[in-house]
């Protein structure tokens, strides 16, 4: 789906910046900024331009890998990660209306050949009946059009054992135009239908974004929000604070907050583990209990999500044990 985009060099125009340093960024890792999302930028640096723009920094972290959740080897086919008994992530698209320098998937959005046939994921979602709840994810599912999404989602709909379907999208924070009247009418013909969306910064609540929320939530679409915890962009208690509680005037839930995951090329937006506690910690009382949401590590190796809570937790010299959903101990630390 063809979106308004803003060159690296219209960008530096704009801001008055040399960008020849930063092209190797863009080679290894592509660049694309969305008109309406490049719009929002301030100044150099804001907490918008940290999200969108290369950095140098990018290049110095090598000691992350590139696939830290084992997405690869959780793949049983292409396009698919089944890495929970009851539900699998489906890959249905590569791209994005704008690259996140933070994104847990550099090594494939935006990447010449990421894009995979969808039939061999759906067989085995057919094939698998403790599967219960899909998501799909990329990429932005929304950058399909909406012939093709709902291809997907009437595929899906034909799997009796398939009873929940989720979509990843950043295009109510990126593209907000994208959600429109016929898109959200499609959407309702598939629910129970969930969408998490992805805002980090009080700077994107954005009348427009306003509008798409509120287009999806009258379609009957429940929202939710995933916010990763990001060094200089949001990690204060006020930015939080306006930010989540923002997100409820939108009908937007809080649903997840994200320490880093441990993806090369990102070190630098990495805050200690301790930090995002005590940020968790510093929200109770200050805002709704709605609006407050789980402060989650998604582990390394493959390991899953778990919640930081206290009784999972133990200091151990300079990191962590952090205990999983299935009792396992694992090393995690925090950046140097």
């Amino acid at each position: 789906m063809p979106f308004q985009t803003v060159s690296l060099a219209e960008l530096a125009h704009r801001f008055k910046f040399d960008e020849t340093p930063l092209k190797p960024v863009a080679d290894l890792y592509p660049y694309r900024i969305s008109s309406y999302y490049a719009g929002l930028i301030t100044a150099p640096f804001d907490p918008i331009w940290q999200q969108c723009v290369p950095s140098l920094l990018e290049l110095v972290d090598t000691n992350q890998h590139p696939d830290p959740l084992d997405e690869e080897r959780l793949s049983p086919v292409p396009g698919l990660i089944h890495r929970y008994p009851d539900r699998a992530v489906l890959l249905v698209s590569n791209r994005c209306a704008t690259y996140c320098r933070f994104c847990m998937r550099k090594r494939r959005v935006g990447c010449a050949g990421g894009q995979t046939a969808l039939s061999s994921a759906l067989d085995y979602i057919a094939a698998t009946p403790q599967l219960r709840d899909i998501i799909l994810s990329g990429g932005d599912p929304l950058m399909l059009s909406d012939d093709e999404l709902h291809k997907i989602l009437l595929a899906l709909r034909r799997i009796p054992h398939v009873e929940v379907i989720r979509i990843g999208s950043r295009m109510p924070v990126t593209a907000p135009a994208r959600v429109t009247p016929a898109l959200c009418r499609m959407l309702a013909e598939h629910h129970p239908l969930y969408l998490n969306t992805h805002f980090n910064h009080p700077l994107e609540l954005t009348l427009e974004a306003a509008h798409a929320c509120r287009l999806l939530a009258s379609a009957g679409v429940q929202l939710g929000n995933q916010t990763v915890l990001l060094k200089g962009v949001n990690d204060d208690s006020l930015t939080l604070q306006t930010l989540l509680s923002g997100l409820l005037r939108l009908q937007v839930r809080p649903y997840y907050l994200h320490q880093m995951d441990l993806v090369r090329g990102t070190a630098h937006f990495r805050t200690p583990l301790e930090q995002g506690r005590q940020l968790i910690g510093s929200l109770r009382g200050k805002i709704s209990g709605m609006a407050i949401p789980h402060f989650v590590i998604d582990l390394p190796g493959g390991k899953g999500k778990v919640p930081v809570l206290s009784d999972s937790l133990n200091r151990v010299g300079n990191g962590w044990q952090v205990q999983t959903n299935s009792g396992e101990f694992v090393s995690y630390f925090d950046p140097a």
